[in-house]
């Protein structure tokens, strides 16, 4: 398929490569120049000069960019070259009101808009293990799908357009209060004089086993925060579910209260830290 992928950042990059890999002919688009050349380097295909140049004939243009601004500004340009009756794949993270807005841009004008946000971070991108979460109708839904396989390891329909998104603010949700639980755990642990390695292999055998124990306990235990999922995204998508909320009437207390952490730590100088670093905080000395 004649795709297009615009947005080349530590996400994007891989995933259009398993694109390539996978067989598609993959035009991309970067804000950066220099970053599309290298992935034509690494993988073929071609550099866009525009976002229009890249989208050329496209049958699907994939999105991973920053924010609701950034995607508002991507769609109508893609949509004025893309192929006819076409899709705009979005897997950024945004509000699901903008994901609808997208989708009925793309209907007036006989395309289709697929909110795909992913999860498992760098890692799940590099490694083509990404779980998306996916709002659209069936139709572009089955479309898209065997396309976004190519870096996926899990890919659910979650209902119509921006239904995607409302599923990937409760990932957000859950993965704010693990990792607040196991940053209270490790810094109770150092607190009572216990060996940390000892504690981790006691408990992450039992109830309280989580992926972010088994794969952030160690390094938060020697204080290393410089990979992963940084904390200015994590606030930026804690943002949107907590708007989200004051929406639909939930009552995200204590999302509202690690938001706040969080904040903190942009504080302490950690906004490109790994979202781990909420031990950072607790750790400070008052």
């Amino acid at each position: 398929m004649k795709v297009a992928f615009i947005g080349l950042g530590v996400m994007g990059f891989p995933m259009a490569g398993y694109l390539a890999k996978a067989g598609h002919e993959v035009a991309v688009f970067n804000r950066s120049p220099e970053k599309a050349q290298r992935w034509v380097e690494a993988h073929g295909g071609a550099a866009g000069s525009t976002i229009g140049e890249a989208a050329a004939g496209a049958e699907i243009v994939f999105l991973c960019v920053g924010n609701d601004d950034d995607v508002r500004g991507v769609v109508p340009q893609a949509l004025e070259t893309m192929a006819q009756g076409g899709i705009i794949a979005d897997h950024t993270t945004t509000s699901a009101k903008l994901a609808r807005e997208m989708g009925e841009l793309c209907a007036k004008a006989g395309a289709s808009f697929v909110d795909a946000p992913v999860s498992g971070g760098q890692a799940g991108a590099e490694n083509g293990q990404l779980t998306i979460m996916v709002g659209a109708d069936k139709a572009a839904f089955d479309r898209a799908q065997p396309v976004m396989d190519s870096y996926a390891k899990a890919i659910t329909h979650m209902g119509e357009t921006g239904a995607g998104q409302l599923t990937k603010m409760c990932n957000q949700i859950a993965i704010a209060g693990v990792v607040q639980g196991v940053a209270e755990a490790l810094h109770f642990a150092t607190q009572a004089g216990l060996d940390t390695e000892l504690v981790l292999a006691a408990i992450s055998k039992g109830s309280a086993q989580s992926w972010q124990m088994e794969n952030r306990w160690p390094t938060m235990a020697k204080d290393k925060f410089d990979f992963g999922f940084a904390v200015d995204w994590m606030r930026k998508d804690l943002g949107i579910a907590l708007d989200e909320a004051r929406t639909n009437g939930a009552r995200l207390e204590g999302t509202a209260l690690i938001d706040q952490f969080y904040a903190e730590v942009q504080a302490m100088g950690g906004r490109r830290w790994d979202t781990s670093s909420l031990v950072a905080r607790l750790n400070k000395k008052k």
